[in-house]
């Protein structure tokens, strides 16, 4: 594991890998560089692959408050902790994180997304105004688990029965230590969670060869979220990965990744 030093002097922990042009991968909800090792491991014979614990995990640090401002300057120091220019791929929550940080001119050579989980349109509830403060009290209060049911059941829509055989898991406990960061994600997905179009402005801003990605066994949201990012920017391609859901395999995923950023 190293290290790279946000400008708040949050410690950023990462594992680098591989060889060739810089990637750096951006975990979403729940999420940290373990979460990528198999991913950055399928990658590495063609990319220097940068793996990190987004704030608030793993070895990260977590300095407060939080703000989505103080991610962006995570993810610019990963930059920077990479030779100044990179690749970005960003999962869920975290392609959304990767986004915004494209639309802020973060020094981002292409970037490429899987299933940013915008909700923009009808295809689904969206997510209530309450959700963010609801997390934070859950933690607040010590119910970390039952903030990472709610959101499974709010976010993710996943059935009860599901959440209930989840919390007998071994991996439950894990997923514990993690909650205090879901409402790290809500504030990063902010409105666009609403059921309305995407900001215009970003057609100006992100102007980089842009990939977004979904799985062909994904619901209609996402599916239709991928959809918009891509008609939005001027030089996006969509691929849609048959058989897979919002958790793509790696050995599926990283061949469409690294033909697109070797490409």
């Amino acid at each position: 594991m190293d290290t790279t030093m946000s400008s708040d002097g949050t410690l950023i922990a990462y594992d680098r890998t591989g060889e060739g042009p810089a990637l750096i991968l951006v975990s979403g909800a729940l999420g940290d560089r373990a979460d990528v090792a198999l991913l950055a491991a399928a990658l590495a014979p063609h990319l220097t692959v940068f793996a990190y614990d987004r704030r608030g995990r793993g070895g990260s640090g977590d300095t407060q408050p939080y703000a989505v401002d103080r991610e962006i300057d995570d993810l610019a120091a990963m930059i920077r902790a990479a030779g100044g220019r990179a690749f970005v791929f960003g999962h869920s929550s975290g392609a959304a994180l990767a986004l915004e940080a494209a639309v802020r001119g973060l020094a981002i050579v292409k970037l490429a997304l899987y299933e940013p989980p915008y909700i923009v349109d009808d295809s689904r509830l969206p997510i209530p105004d309450e959700y963010v403060p609801t997390l934070q009290a859950l933690v607040g209060a010590g119910r970390r688990g039952d903030a990472v049911e709610y959101f499974w059941r709010v976010a993710l829509q996943l059935p009860p029965e599901m959440i209930a055989r989840a919390r007998t898991t071994p991996r439950w406990p894990r997923l514990e230590a993690l909650a205090h960061t879901l409402s790290y994600d809500g504030e990063v997905m902010g409105d666009h969670m609403a059921g309305k179009p995407l900001p215009a402005e970003w057609s100006r801003r992100v102007t980089i060869p842009t990939l977004v990605i979904d799985g062909g066994e994904s619901p209609a949201s996402p599916r239709n979220a991928v959809a918009a990012v891509t008609q939005l920017l001027p030089h996006a391609q969509r691929r849609t990965l048959q058989g897979q859901g919002h958790g793509a395999l790696a050995e599926v995923l990283a061949p469409v990744l690294e033909a697109f950023f070797r490409g």
